[in-house]
């Protein structure tokens, strides 16, 4: 089966790790979630309140690690999806997640990242010269990465595909599938409903 891998830890955003994964499940594509390490992880739930001059934050769900990144062969993945949250802040000091980041770019395979996601991406090297959005917030790290920020809902640039948050997700994943279907990366199974 034609495996995905989505790049977070703890305190990632709820919303933008399960939306991506049942999504990409829905297709017919095996998801792993991989993390700094192979465990119970803790997500969070960002929201936006008028007149808060950012977003408030709430535990979420909890969800298994399916594979550390130490363990991960990037060369096993077809793609990689990188939600926001703020497990992007602590990820991207992680070797073994940038290592994994870098195999995607240098193969110009795809890679769909939203919200704090090209937080790692910056710290992986690969935003140089490329466009990107992410949380308006981040405008400044996209550009000290070296890349072009775009407040945009699905930004595509060659094979990545971001957005700015969970509000984003229908743009970010219709334009992420189309990016999947021009790249020849299709799933190997009829499309399922699974639930761990």
């Amino acid at each position: 089966m034609t495996k995905i891998l989505i790049l977070t830890g703890d305190a990632a955003e709820t919303l933008e790790v399960f939306y991506p994964y049942q999504r990409l499940l829905e297709e017919g594509f095996e998801v792993h979630i991989g993390a700094p390490e192979k465990r119970k992880l803790q997500f969070v739930v960002h929201d936006f309140v008028d007149g808060f001059d950012t977003y408030t934050e709430k535990l979420g769900h909890t969800w298994d690690a399916d594979v550390a990144f130490k363990d991960v062969d990037p060369a096993d993945y077809a793609a990689i999806v990188v939600p926001g949250g703020r497990a992007p802040e602590y990820i991207r000091n992680d070797e073994d997640a940038k290592r994994i980041v870098r195999h995607f770019f240098e193969r110009n395979a795809p890679v769909a990242a939203l919200c704090h996601g090209p937080m790692l991406l910056a710290a992986a090297g690969v935003l140089h010269g490329r466009t990107s959005s992410a949380y308006p917030a981040l405008q400044i790290d996209v550009e000290l990465g070296g890349g072009v920020f775009e407040n945009g809902a699905g930004v595509v640039d060659g094979n990545l595909v971001s957005g700015r948050a969970w509000p984003d997700h229908p743009s970010w994943m219709r334009e992420f599938m189309k990016l999947l279907a021009a790249s020849g990366v299709t799933p190997t199974e009829p499309a399922l409903a699974s639930a761990r």
